[in-house]
């Protein structure tokens, strides 16, 4: 796959290997969803009024709200299609899966906002060490470099918010399910006339956070290596939060990313954000 042997560094690297090798898969709550499709205070999402782009930019997430992240707007630069019309699918049915992973909006959104989180390892870095390396213990060379390992094994996720009118939230979250099940086998997704590849979605356990909530997982190929990434959905009201994470190491081909996911702690700082 072309995009990943580009030799691109930072955000944009990051925000590029995103958008081209993030696809979504879901299950509902028979098939590893966090949660029922319930309605809470807010009212039914046939009677909300959607909202507008600014407003979504105030409740999505900042750096101040996620603890431990460094929350940044994507550049145009950085997308892989500028707009649906740009992103073919050769089955239909799996296009909810291929508009996140292009970045866009799961659904027929009036409005739509995202951010990129990045796990900032200097929150964990310890104070400069006092000692030449040469001459540290292994315990000290360790704890001196794990500022540099905890850099390598951290995930990236795009945020998205994406408001809809009627019950369009409800039918986003219900055609990004039926694409796990119709889509498990894989498809193939093609922007910028370069086409993707994903051989196999699967449904995770969600959050349960928001009105109804799936996860999953996909996986693609990073030039003849499968790569494996992961995703959460949830709909609050008539807006729907996205979140797709790439780990780093995974990325590397580092064996030890197996265990990633989308975290727990920018899933919760964007529910509170929510209200």
């Amino acid at each position: 796959m072309k995009r990943f042997a580009r030799p691109r560094t930072g955000a944009a690297a990051v925000v590029s290997v995103l958008s081209l090798a993030l696809v979504t898969g879901c299950s509902d709550s028979g098939s590893g969803s966090g949660s029922d499709d319930k309605d809470s205070g807010k009212g039914s999402a046939s009677a909300t009024k959607p909202l507008g782009d600014s407003e979504l930019g105030k409740l999505i997430i900042t750096t101040a709200d996620a603890k431990g992240f460094k929350v940044s707007t994507p550049g145009k630069a950085d997308a892989f299609a500028a707009s649906k019309k740009d992103v073919k699918v050769v089955d239909e049915k799996c296009a909810p899966l291929a508009y996140v992973l292009t970045g866009l909006a799961p659904g027929d959104s009036a409005s739509y906002v995202s951010r990129m989180a990045h796990e900032d390892p200097t929150a964990k870095a310890s104070a400069s060490p006092t000692k030449d390396m040469k001459d540290m213990s292994p315990e000290e060379l360790e704890k001196a470099l794990s500022p540099i390992t905890d850099a390598l094994g951290s995930t990236t996720t795009i945020v998205s918010l994406s408001s809809y009118e009627g019950d369009g939230a409800k039918e986003t979250m219900s055609s990004v399910s039926a694409a796990i099940e119709a889509c498990g086998g894989g498809f193939t997704v093609t922007a910028e006339d370069e086409p993707q590849k994903f051989s196999k979605v699967v449904g995770e356990k969600a959050s349960g956070n928001g009105d109804e909530s799936v996860a999953f997982a996909a996986t693609g190929d990073a030039e003849g290596s499968p790569l494996t990434v992961h995703a959460e959905v949830a709909r609050h009201g008539s807006t729907v939060a996205t979140y797709y994470s790439l780990n780093l190491a995974a990325l590397a081909g580092d064996g030890k990313a197996a265990a990633y996911s989308v975290p727990a702690a920018l899933i919760e700082a964007q529910t509170a954000k929510l209200g």
